[in-house]
């Protein structure tokens, strides 16, 4: 899922219609397939890096634990929690993130490329 090597996130194929995202990054929640998927696609070209960690499903729930590097050499960890319903597709994400400073460089940037798309109340 390294920006470098263009890997996809693979649950993005599997989100619902009406999906919802939570984020450390977010001041509220993001809803809709496509509204995520640009989300998520816009961090990846943010991230110098990323490198997973950890990987593990229990029951309908995938977590990830990741580590990465912003394109502005900041470090940041995450752990994002993706939840399936009774037919595989993803209904809810939602990723922490740490340290503050990185969150923040990193809600600002997304705000300044996406806040006329997604709404500028978005961000931090």
């Amino acid at each position: 899922m390294a920006h470098e090597t263009h890997q996809r996130h693979p649950f993005l194929d599997d989100l619902t219609s009406d999906a919802e995202m939570t984020g450390t990054a977010l001041r509220r929640p993001v809803y809709g397939r496509e509204n995520i998927k640009k989300l998520i696609e816009t961090v990846a070209t943010l991230y110098k890096s990323q490198t997973p960690i950890f990987l593990e499903t229990v029951g309908s729930r995938s977590f990830l634990q990741y580590e990465a590097e912003l394109t502005n050499g900041m470090p940041l960890t995450g752990v994002a929690v993706i939840e399936r319903n009774a037919q595989g597709g993803v209904h809810r994400v939602s990723i922490t993130m740490s340290p503050l400073g990185p969150v923040l460089s990193l809600s600002g940037q997304l705000g300044t490329l996406l806040g006329n798309d997604v709404g500028e109340d978005l961000f931090l």
